[in-house]
């Protein structure tokens, strides 16, 4: 008896409450990043990119973010809150898209895909006018902008892998594989292409390289690449026609020409195939400033938060923030950069050989590339081997609807990876199991 009061006495003096109490909290909160560790599953790897590139990304928005602040009235603070904010907002949807089994995305792949069709005609006639182009549709409650293509991309690319997956048995058929698969990106990339042609562009390109890798006719793919180049000629050949080369101006241009985006694409063209470093002119000063960002940056860059070119380089935040991790990293830290993305890619490509399910791998393979040839157009831009695109560096620049878009894609990849981890482990218990049987049969034996 006298035992159990001095046990009691020890536990519930006054000291011992605190420091009770202090060890409690700290076990609980301990057990609850304990428990959310074990729940986090997947690709280990692509877990540490996805980091890796969100840290980076709360630097540069910070770094390259005070033009944007001057010109709104605001601080530099708030918008590294507001990234702080988009970016574990983003962790939290990549973290329960990975919780889902992802055959639940094949099931609502179709119902994505048809919710998307009207979203895009919308946007298309009623959607908000930014840049000259109506990409987004304005959300009433939260008063955020949403750019439809991001979710018709996802449909599209999760609605492909389905199609992929269950035609396989007939995929070199014309009429039973082929049209069934090409149809959905078809009409994707053409509601697409008025307001965003780089993104239908990019879009397409991906779809045609995962329907070469899930077996779709050579043929009927040279094809589809045949028609889909007559009006990316046609476009390019009225640039070439339309352009003063003593003048250095475009010509003017028909009254069918001058109608949307047309003339806009055509400048593009102009510009990038014309232009030279002696042009000093409006439509050159993008280019112009991540020129001289790159120059200021050389190999090791001026160092974070040190960028001249930031105040001067529009959307450095976003498009050409790439330029921005040139001249503050140097050519070594872009390297960096660019090699993080093909590490992502090499991870989901071994994801894809490694998943016994070929919606799985499809899904896996569709979203990593769509990605890493985003981040790749980006840099292709702001090193000027590309004309302007107005895409975005995924996971990189300033959070929006398409970071978040981002990381659902990246969620659906780790929810396919711990998937595969699960069969893996499974069958090592199988093994595991089998030699144990064997080895008990064995010692009986003997």
């Amino acid at each position: 008896m006298a035992s159990i009061k001095n046990y009691f006495k020890q536990w519930f003096s006054p000291a011992a409450e605190g420091e009770l109490a202090m060890d409690n909290t700290f076990r609980g909160i301990g057990g609850m990043g304990d428990n959310l560790v074990r729940k986090t599953k997947g690709d280990k790897m692509i877990w540490a990119i996805v980091v890796i590139l969100t840290l980076a990304s709360l630097l540069l928005v910070y770094s390259s973010i005070g033009s944007l602040a001057y010109r709104l009235s605001k601080t530099t603070e708030s918008y590294l809150f507001k990234q702080f904010a988009f970016i574990m907002l983003g962790l939290l949807i990549i973290y329960f898209a990975h919780r889902i089994n992802y055959t639940i995305y094949s099931r609502v792949a179709l119902i994505l895909f048809l919710i998307s069709i009207p979203l895009l005609v919308y946007t298309l006639m009623f959607g908000v006018q930014l840049n000259a182009g109506s990409r987004w549709i304005k959300l009433p409650v939260i008063n955020m902008t949403f750019q439809t293509s991001d979710l018709a991309k996802l449909a599209l690319f999760m609605y492909l892998s389905r199609l992929l997956s269950k035609k396989q048995h007939v995929i070199k058929d014309f009429k039973k594989g082929f049209l069934p698969v090409i149809t959905p990106v078809a009409i994707i990339c053409l509601l697409i292409a008025p307001a965003n042609l780089s993104t239908a562009i990019l879009i397409g390109g991906t779809s045609i390289l995962l329907m070469f890798i899930g077996r779709v006719s050579t043929k009927h793919i040279l094809m589809t690449l045949a028609v889909a180049l007559i009006p990316l000629l046609l476009l390019i050949g009225i640039a070439a026609s339309t352009y003063n080369k003593e003048t250095h101006e475009q010509e003017k241009l028909p009254a069918f020409l001058s109608s949307g985006r047309i003339p806009t694409w055509i400048s593009r063209i102009q510009t990038f195939m014309y232009s030279n470093k002696n042009d000093d002119n409006e439509k050159l000063y993008q280019i112009n400033q991540a020129k001289i960002a790159i120059a200021n940056g050389s190999w090791i860059g001026r160092g974070p938060g040190n960028s001249l070119q930031r105040n001067f380089l529009p959307h450095s935040y976003s498009d050409f923030i790439y330029a921005i991790i040139i001249e503050e990293y140097g050519l070594i830290g872009a390297a960096f950069i660019m090699f993080i993305y093909l590490l992502f890619l090499y991870r989901c490509i071994r994801l894809y050989r490694k998943c016994p399910f070929a919606f799985g791998a499809f899904l896996a393979l569709a979203l990593s590339f769509t990605l890493v040839i985003q981040a790749l157009a980006n840099m292709a831009v702001n090193v000027n081997l590309f004309p302007n695109t107005g895409v975005t560096l995924p996971l990189i620049s300033m959070g929006g609807s398409s970071f978040l878009f981002t990381c659902l894609s990246i969620g659906i990849i780790l929810s396919v990876a711990r998937n595969v981890e699960q069969l893996e482990g499974s069958q090592l218990n199988k093994v595991a199991e089998t030699e144990a049987d064997e080895q008990v049969t064995n010692a009986a034996t003997t």
